[in-house]
């Protein structure tokens, strides 16, 4: 029986976990008997070749899917343990997501989006989530655009938008998923900069799903998966080095 952590450095535990989709006769694991923290104030990259695990295990740490085996707690609590509701409410006190598609809500404005989180959970902003907000919106170069609709922004400025909305509760963890996969080059540097940033200097836990080592070689940590298992877990690496440990796990000599 896998043991509840009691480590306050982990936002996110699994233990044990295993992720099986189908029936018996055309099963896939997709995670198999995963055990492995998310630390909390570090920047986690999750890499591995597709069909991986990559996706299940960001959904299933973040409680948008269930485990088949195992445990997997979210800042203290046994998602495992949760109906959809309780998951609901605890993702919306403890989790930010950044995804590629900025998922901005159109006819909003930047202000507008940035306080979303807010306005779904029913709560109200207090005066020092206001300032801490006006900060973000200023570190990350958006006080000019308040007021425009995501329509008028770049793509870079949408997705430092995701971000200030992602930070603006402060969450235990941010999730994101592929988060520079529609920016070009120099786009993708700055908001991988800021993200890191948002770990080095405010200890915001992010878990990043990504299949590039660049955007990798930003990260404090890199997880690689294969087949569903943990097969690499090193400290900050370069991009070569990063391309170097994929090969590996799938299986290409380096």
């Amino acid at each position: 029986m896998f043991t509840t952590p009691n480590d306050e450095a982990a936002v996110v535990a699994f233990r044990e976990v295993g992720k099986s989709y189908g029936t018996e006769a055309t099963v896939v694991h997709a995670l198999r008997d995963v055990s492995v923290d998310i630390r909390r104030g570090e920047f986690t990259a999750i890499m591995g070749p597709s069909g991986s695990g990559k996706s299940t295990f960001m959904n299933v740490a973040a409680g948008l899917d269930d485990v088949t085996t195992g445990g997997v707690f979210l800042a203290g609590q046994p998602l495992h343990a949760m109906d959809d509701t309780a998951r609901t409410i605890l993702r919306r006190q403890h989790v930010g997501f950044v995804f590629q598609s900025f998922n901005l809500v159109p006819t909003l404005t930047v202000a507008e989006n940035v306080l979303l989180p807010f306005e779904l959970a029913g709560r109200s902003v207090t005066p020092q989530q206001r300032t801490w907000i006006d900060h973000l919106v200023h570190v990350l170069g958006l006080a000019a655009r308040v007021d425009h609709k995501p329509a008028e922004l770049s793509g870079g400025q949408q997705q430092r938008v995701a971000i200030a909305r992602a930070l603006a509760s402060r969450p235990a963890i941010i999730f994101a998923d592929e988060p520079t996969g529609n920016l070009d080059t120099r786009s993708s540097s700055e908001v991988l900069q800021l993200m890191r940033s948002a770990a080095t200097e405010y200890g915001q836990t992010i878990a990043m799903v990504s299949h590039d080592p660049i955007a990798a070689s930003f990260a404090d940590r890199v997880l690689v998966l294969a087949d569903g298992r943990v097969v690499a877990d090193h400290g900050r690496m370069s991009p070569q080095q990063i391309s170097q440990l994929l090969l590996t796990a799938e299986g290409v000599p380096a």
